[in-house]
């Protein structure tokens, strides 16, 4: 089998906050802008690829889900425990500077993994936990 990640979807609360941080901060390409308001769909990827991406999306924009649902969401968006992506740069410390320069919440300092890794953590815009991998 030959799979690949094309695209994940992370939410968003705020397009224009999450649009500046992915493409702002992070230097992300933004590759579509779709919808209006808040009902915008957003999609990034690091500066020059179009694959692997990332969709901000709306949350619970499902008409499935349930008010309660949509409530659960929110308050787990607004811990940072709703969603999660792991990046990788190859100068993590140069990138944590810039981040934490932008004014997004840091939640973990560059710091030397006991599995191995070197990585630091903040919460984007809507609260979602990045992770930032040393390459």
């Amino acid at each position: 089998m030959d799979i690949t990640i094309h695209h994940t979807f992370l939410p968003h609360t705020d397009p224009e906050a999450s649009l500046a941080f992915y493409r702002d901060v992070l230097g992300f390409d933004v590759l579509t802008d779709v919808g209006q308001g808040t009902m915008r769909w957003i999609t990034v990827a690091p500066a020059g690829t179009t694959a692997p991406s990332i969709v901000l999306s709306p949350p619970a924009a499902d008409p499935g889900i349930t008010d309660e649902e949509r409530s659960t969401i929110a308050e787990m968006m607004a811990k940072g425990t709703y969603a999660t992506i792991v990046l990788t740069t190859p100068n993590l410390d140069e990138t944590f500077d810039a981040v934490q320069a932008s004014g997004a919440e840091v939640t973990q300092e560059p710091t030397n993994q006991p599995w191995g890794v070197r990585d630091c953590a903040f919460r984007d815009p809507a609260g979602n936990h990045v992770r930032i991998n040393q390459a």
